[in-house]
């Protein structure tokens, strides 16, 4: 943290996307700060909150004996996690405002640079949100009612970085909710799997939200905000390691309870092999690694899902036909 806030430069990119993004190249200049708000230029964020919907959908087959995840929910899930977390990111900088025009990474975002006011933020974040109303009111009214529970989680995390060192487990329990929407929209319910699943996503996401958070550690305590990568420092790896083996045991336990063959095992074997990749890799004082690390996570997450769904593609080959 260092000078006073300043406007973005002439071509309203922000300092923590990546250069040549597809939102800086191809859109007009006043769509480009909405974008920005919605972190349309990094698709990273939805695929972390998509996963568990995903996972869910495809282990809920398992579990029910399907050939696989049903197509038209994982469709709705992709739309669902793009304008969510959307319309969580804009509300984030809405929040976060004054905070980010004070660190190095995030004082060009469209809020702190000016080009977005906060009434306009709010006006785009609620048609976010009634976009991903109507994804969810194709869904079962548990489902429904399920999702519409998260938002209370959502709207109260930005500010548990102000009063707590471990504001990932916050974003864990909204980030993870996709696991018991995924299961619900086919079982009508939540059983004991899902729940299981659910732990385990909320796990993954302290552990690669902690990875993240060390891009950010020096203006955080500057500030005065908590996160686990200060809680932590340099024996962070341990704890990121200590989360990501109570990821793996989370799900290796809703595998069993779902029934699940070989292959989604050798899935989850990949996906943790992946994850002590990323402590192996690890080092708390490389910003620039620790967010390749984060964004490895997109890669694990197709490692559990084709896992998942070519057990319940094999399962199905092999059962026996109906008399």
């Amino acid at each position: 943290m260092s000078e006073l806030p300043r406007r973005d430069a002439p071509t309203g990119s922000v300092a923590d996307a990546a250069p040549g993004n597809w939102v800086d190249r191809l859109l007009p200049q006043a769509l480009r700060p909405y974008a920005q708000l919605a972190r349309f230029d990094r698709p990273i964020g939805w695929w972390l909150l998509m996963w568990p919907c995903w996972w869910a959908a495809a282990l809920v087959a398992i579990a029910a004996g399907r050939p696989g995840p049903d197509l038209w929910h994982l469709a709705l899930f992709f739309v669902g996690a793009v304008v969510m977390r959307g319309a969580g990111c804009t509300w984030n900088d809405i929040t976060d405002r004054d905070i980010d025009a004070q660190v190095a990474r995030t004082r060009s975002r469209p809020i702190p640079a000016g080009r977005v006011s906060v009434r306009q933020a709010l006006v785009f974040m609620a048609l976010q949100a009634l976009v991903g109303l109507a994804v969810l009111l194709q869904f079962n009214l548990f489902t429904i009612g399920l999702g519409l529970a998260s938002v209370g989680v959502v709207a109260i995390y930005p500010f548990m970085k102000r009063i707590t060192g471990h504001p990932q487990i916050v974003l864990g329990l909204a980030f993870s909710w996709g696991a018991l929407v995924g299961w619900s929209a086919v079982a009508g319910q939540v059983d004991i799997a899902a729940w299981i699943l659910y732990a385990g996503c909320v796990a993954w996401t302290v552990g690669y939200d902690t990875l993240y958070a060390h891009q950010d550690r020096e203006d955080d305590a500057m500030i005065g905000l908590g996160s686990t990568a200060l809680t932590y420092g340099d024996k962070s790896a341990p704890f990121i390691g200590g989360c990501y083996i109570a990821t793996t045991l989370a799900f290796a336990i809703a595998l069993y309870s779902a029934g699940a063959g070989v292959l989604a095992w050798v899935g989850l074997a990949g996906f943790a092999m992946h994850l002590a990749w990323q402590i192996a890799r690890f080092d708390h004082t490389d910003g620039a690694l620790c967010l390749k690390l984060f964004k490895s996570n997109t890669q694990a997450g197709w490692i559990f899902f084709a896992g998942l769904v070519a057990d319940g593609l094999i399962a199905a080959a092999m059962a026996p036909a109906a008399p």
